[in-house]
């Protein structure tokens, strides 16, 4: 079995025997000596083989090996200041476990450039990419980071089903299935679950698993299939206490990764700096006369569009310095039916979304909770009060106040580390025109 070092560990074993296995990211031989870049998941290691000093069947075979072989390394780890990392291992044995076929349909080094549309395709070989698996080890950190502070804060995790009976949110954006002669559909978002969870007596859940939206975007913004990361909580104030919880999730999400991927982040020249909270918090009615005075105006009661988003994000980030802010109480008649209305305002809804860098990360804000309600606002979206009454008639049976919302995971690590595409944070990404791999 090899020994999982990761190349700063190893500057604990110098003068050490330890077994190393990986692909051989790289291999120079000139004349007297070769060097080889071992490379796993751990990182990158330099193996140098001076021909004096290693048995010569190993410095032949290794002469022989080409990129993305599989090897096991068997040597001594040496300190030399001016090797990668500060170490390098002098080999004893050199095993090929698996021999790459030559040429490579893609360079892992990423020393020769490839489109996206390729990268995708050789999904496998670009994740080898350093680079490449960064974004996913930092993606996995940020998720550990948001978990730690929901469990702190006294959530806990709810499995929501993906196959639902109904489409919760209207429209035709959903992935119609057979289910037993029935039809069904791949979840959008598993909010009204989330809500009967709630209904059911339980104080704080979350919910973090796959939607689907059967949407023909085209854009750097738009997944088929993404993950999402979705509180919801029993006994709120108002809107804002989901606002609280979600600033403190996203601190907690980017500082764990932080400190967990140190590497990562230098790797891809990025700052993981901690914004300041609270966030701005922008309302309508008020973004209508904002997005007048920077010449976008558009009517009152319509949402607002991805490129006066943008702007808006613009002029947040101007006056304020943040990246992230707020988007509070929407028109309620572009919200579903299941949001709350403002009582004294009721054109109005307890809405928020999160914007970041001009891009929507969530969607949520305080549920209607009570029965009456829900069932008047079904009606006025036009659709069937009986139709939903497997979601509604628990809601006769005395239900707290409640709210949340559902986060993008892909999205938010994307902008974080400033990919433009948000495919190249979705492990094997899922859009209109991509099924496979």
């Amino acid at each position: 079995m090899r020994d999982h070092l990761s190349p700063a560990q190893l500057k604990q074993h110098i003068g050490q025997a330890v077994t190393l296995e990986g692909w051989v990211h790289d291999i120079r031989v000139l004349g007297g000596i070769s060097f080889l870049l071992l490379r796993n998941s751990s990182g990158i290691v330099q193996v140098v083989l001076p021909k004096k000093s290693v048995p010569t069947e190993v410095f032949e075979l290794v002469a022989s090996l080409h990129q993305e072989d599989v090897v096991s390394v068997a040597g001594t780890v040496k300190e030399n200041k001016e090797a990668r990392n500060g170490i390098e291992v002098v080999p004893a044995e050199v095993l090929v476990i698996s021999r790459s076929e030559v040429p490579l349909p893609l360079d892992p080094r990423g020393v020769t450039p490839a489109a996206l549309v390729t990268r995708l395709k050789w999904r496998s070989l670009e994740l080898r990419r350093p680079e490449a698996a960064a974004v996913f080890k930092v993606e996995n950190a940020v998720v550990a980071g948001f978990e730690s502070y929901l469990r702190g804060a006294g959530f806990i995790r709810a499995f929501t089903p993906s196959i639902i009976g109904g489409v919760s949110e209207g429209g035709s954006e959903v992935f119609k299935i057979d289910f037993y002669g029935k039809d069904a559909f791949l979840r959008q978002d598993p909010q009204l679950h989330r809500q009967l969870t709630i209904v059911g007596g339980f104080d704080r859940v979350y919910d973090l698993g796959t939607n689907w939206r059967a949407e023909l975007s085209h854009t750097p913004r738009h997944l088929s299939e993404h993950r999402t990361i979705a509180p919801e909580m029993a006994f709120i104030t108002d809107e804002s206490d989901t606002m609280r919880i979600q600033e403190a999730m996203v601190l907690a999400g980017i500082n764990e990764a932080a400190q967990a991927c140190p590497d990562e982040y230098a790797l891809l020249k990025v700052d993981p700096a901690l914004p300041k909270t609270p966030f701005p918090v922008v309302a309508f009615p008020e973004v209508y006369d904002t997005m007048k005075s920077l010449g976008r105006p558009f009517p009152k009661g319509q949402d607002i569009d991805d490129p006066s988003l943008r702007a808006l994000a613009e002029r947040v980030k101007e006056e304020t310095g943040s990246d992230y802010f707020f988007l509070n109480r929407f028109p309620s008649r572009v919200k579903p039916f299941y949001v709350m209305k403002v009582d004294e305002d009721p054109e109005y809804a307890r809405s928020v979304d999160l914007v970041y860098k001009g891009l929507e990360l969530s969607s949520g804000g305080q549920r209607e909770h009570r029965h009456e309600r829900i069932v008047s606002q079904i009606s006025e979206k036009g659709f069937s009060p009986e139709a939903l009454e497997w979601f509604t008639e628990p809601f006769r049976y005395g239900v707290p106040p409640h709210g949340g919302y559902s986060f993008g995971i892909e999205r938010f690590v994307a902008y974080l580390l400033g990919i433009q595409n948000v495919k190249e944070a979705a492990l094997f990404p899922r859009d209109p025109e991509t099924l496979q791999p």
